[in-house]
């Protein structure tokens, strides 16, 4: 699908919410349909890096960025062996960290490198383990079962950073083919084989809107939320507990970590076997929808609650239908974030998703009310009223759209029902209702496959629009 565009102003402000690059210059694509992860404007993607995933890639050159990658990295060791260690310390705390390509947990983008006294410690491993010491790495991500407080944040910076040069390129490229506007910028710490060494370049990038920040984007073929190679497996599975540790003592990761140090052969058992299971090694997806059975259930637990708050009802109806609408509706409409918000006193709770403008109807709502993001207001109430009403009214402001919806359980009465075309005849705002029923013909469209849950809407909103004058 032609992705579809829409000239906005660089560096504006935008009250969305998560807001991402593509909705800044109005790339309405869903993240399903790009080969990259859509970066956030103002947090990390809360994925990493796994250079893995190169290794066991089919594709050969993702093997020779690996190979790349693992001898960039083992360059290093040799330099410490030749007595430049403070020129292999500089080399890996500039890796350490990669503000540009924006994955983790950090909520500003911004992360701290390590320090002089974590690189050397990491640089003694080519002295103390043998096996690095006559050949080097042969997955680089190995550290973590050496070094304490390095982990998949720390292997993935390393691995972008070291993979920049590569990086640039394939951004530029997907930039070209969304004509996302791009502008010149220095870029540190690109590596240079050529050079074996760090070096800064000028090229052009898109950047950050809200910072000027150059953004790079990373293929989703390469990401995982957690790394193939990691600590807690290694202890969970293959660790020889009863060897380090006598019967009833608590094992402390300090006293894994100088275990495998003198017993590399712990760790390259487990090695070889995670290497055997490499089919077993996939990529994570940013969203994953639940199962059929699961969305069933979902929606069998909501009837069975009461409207109103007693017993907490309202907050678990706002979690189960918060789990069960994002499924239901992916990849048409991509989740943002559940979000809490309060008016004249009364706290609401709201589902917000992007809009991907994917199909005629998310077209026509960005067309007609300007709705880059949808809300969907809970509302676990026997009667939707007035105040609700005007609530959603209010927040329904020209930044984000002009069209909401409320999920709650039973359909709007009628002083209520024309309170919502006065505000369509007045204010062209488009305020649809879904309720139990309707969540049951979602779910029933999901199960069925033949046709799309979001079209449960399409015919609301048609309904809507034929009482409106």
């Amino acid at each position: 699908m032609q992705a579809i565009k829409v000239q906005l102003s660089p560096f504006i402000q935008m009250p969305l919410i998560r807001p991402r690059l593509t909705d800044h210059y109005g790339i309405l694509s869903s993240q399903a349909e790009l080969d990259f992860a859509i970066p956030f404007l103002d947090e990390d993607v809360p994925l990493y890096l796994d250079p893995f995933l190169l290794w066991r890639s089919p594709s050969h050159q993702d093997n020779a960025l690996h190979t790349s990658l693992v001898n960039a990295f083992n360059h290093l060791g040799h330099l410490a062996q030749k007595g430049k260690e403070h020129e292999a310390m500089a080399a890996l705390i500039a890796a350490s960290e990669c503000d540009e390509v924006g994955l983790g947990t950090s909520a500003t983008r911004t992360g701290k490198r390590i320090g002089p006294a974590k690189a050397k410690e990491i640089l003694s491993l080519f002295e103390q383990v043998p096996r690095y010491s006559q050949a080097g790495f042969r997955h680089f991500e190995e550290i973590q079962l050496f070094v304490d407080g390095i982990s998949k944040d720390r292997i993935s910076d390393i691995s972008c950073n070291f993979l920049k040069s590569f990086l640039i390129d394939f951004t530029i490229q997907q930039c070209q083919k969304l004509g996302l506007q791009r502008q010149l910028v220095d870029v540190k710490n690109v590596y240079n084989y050529r050079k074996n060494q760090f070096e800064v370049q000028k090229v052009e990038l898109p950047l950050n809107p809200i910072d000027g920040s150059p953004l790079i984007f990373v293929p989703k073929r390469w990401l995982r939320f957690v790394p193939w190679l990691n600590y807690d497996d290694y202890f969970q599975s293959y660790c020889p507990q009863d060897n380090i540790a006598h019967k009833g003592e608590e094992l402390t990761r300090v006293e894994v970590l100088e275990y495998n140090r003198d017993n590399y052969g712990a760790v390259d058992t487990y090695i070889s076997a995670k290497e055997l299971s490499f089919e077993d090694c996939k990529n994570d997806p940013l969203f994953s929808q639940i199962p059929v059975t699961s969305a069933k259930k979902k929606f069998s637990a909501i009837q069975k609650l009461p409207t109103g708050k007693d017993e907490n009802a309202d907050r678990k109806y706002e979690a189960l239908v918060g789990q069960l609408l994002p499924s239901l509706f992916y990849p048409k409409l991509d989740f943002a974030q559940e979000q809490a918000r309060t008016d004249s006193g009364v706290s609401i709770r709201d589902l917000i998703f992007y809009n991907t403008a994917s199909t005629p109807f998310l077209q026509d709502m960005f067309a007609t009310y300007g709705s880059r993001q949808i809300t969907m207001e809970l509302k676990n109430v026997a009667a939707v009223e007035r105040i609700h009403v005007d609530q959603l009214n209010r927040y329904l402001a020209e930044e984000l759209g002009r069209f909401g919806l409320f999920i709650t359980r039973n359909p709007l009465k009628k002083a209520e029902m024309s309170r919502t075309i006065d505000l369509w005849s007045g204010q062209r705002k488009a305020i649809v209702t879904i309720t139990d029923a309707d969540l049951a013909q979602m779910v029933e469209l999901f199960e069925s496959k033949q046709r799309d849950p979001l079209d449960v809407i399409v015919k609301k909103y048609s309904e809507f629009r034929s009482k409106c004058p």
